[in-house]
């Protein structure tokens, strides 16, 4: 995989993958930057989530099970001091559909952060990753993910 990150003047940077699709990247204005992207750190959990959120779709599908919303919500924690590393992240998973067996969406979840999802098993050797999710605003416990 490789990526470029082109710098765009000031503070601002646009990202371009093998996808062609650009993503565009900014800092805060106190630090230099216009407001007109993403910070960078911001892109990293995206990502993160994004790829778990890929998996659990892929399984559920598999399971012929049909969902009207969904989506994932980071909550991260950073250390105070530089370098600001990731200590800890916890993905809150939020689904809404008729007869989604909660085992079944447990099981996609479970499955995407054991094996597939290479991002955040990378986090994982860093820093704990535990995990939450909602069927139809029931919630879960917090976890570690495994």
């Amino acid at each position: 995989m490789r990526v470029t990150v082109l710098w765009q003047g000031g503070m601002k940077l646009v990202g371009t993958g093998e996808s062609g699709r650009e993503v565009i990247m900014d800092a805060a204005p106190d630090h230099g930057g216009q407001n007109e992207g993403a910070r960078p750190s911001e892109v990293f959990l995206m990502g993160m989530a994004g790829c778990t959120a890929l998996d659990v779709l892929s399984i559920l599908t598999k399971k012929r099970l049909t969902l009207k919303s969904f989506c994932i919500e980071v909550e991260a924690e950073r250390a105070a001091e530089h370098p600001r590393v990731f200590t800890a992240a916890t993905l809150i998973y939020r689904f809404t559909g008729d007869n989604l067996p909660e085992e079944q969406v447990k099981h996609a979840i479970e499955l995407s952060l054991s094996k597939y999802c290479g991002m955040v098993n990378t986090v994982k050797k860093a820093a704990p990753i535990s995990y939450c999710y909602e069927i139809n605003g029931q919630r879960s416990d917090v976890q570690p993910a495994p």
